[in-house]
């Protein structure tokens, strides 16, 4: 019978070194999107703006979350499966986009930032879920 202090918290799930690795490349992508973001954001609106960068963003995480995080093999089917997981985000983060600028009156240059801090759990998840899946017995 296992002691109650050698069972995995939340805390202790999330803090392993993947995860960790995850999120040091979740932050160089975030850094490489948001750049593209304000690009963008200079000659289209907020919402148009994002979803050019979240594209770019999708791209660049599945190939550094698939290659240094998760240590797998680039395959056309994982590839084809990965953005699943950014379609609900993007859903997500678009409509809270939508809340904290029109409703709130957050800055647009801002609010990204904010929205990608929030699912960064449930993306790490969801990749993990994708990118491994063939590992799985």
């Amino acid at each position: 019978m296992k002691a109650e202090s050698d069972r995995p918290t939340l805390l202790t799930k999330f803090l392993n070194k993947e995860f960790l690795k995850f999120v040091f490349n979740g932050g160089i992508n975030t850094i490489a999107t948001y750049l593209i973001y304000l690009f963008f954001l200079l000659f289209f609106n907020y919402s148009i703006s994002y979803t050019i960068s979240y594209v770019a963003g999708i791209l660049i995480s599945f190939y550094l979350n698939t290659v240094f995080v998760f240590k797998e093999k680039l395959s056309f089917s994982k590839f084809v499966k990965f953005p699943i997981v950014y379609i609900v985000q993007y859903l997500i983060n678009l409509f809270m986009m939508f809340v904290l600028v029109e409703q709130l009156n957050l800055s647009p240059q801002v609010v990204p930032l904010i929205v990608i801090v929030v699912t960064i759990p449930v993306t790490y998840t969801l990749s993990k879920f994708i990118i491994k899946a063939n590992n799985r017995r």
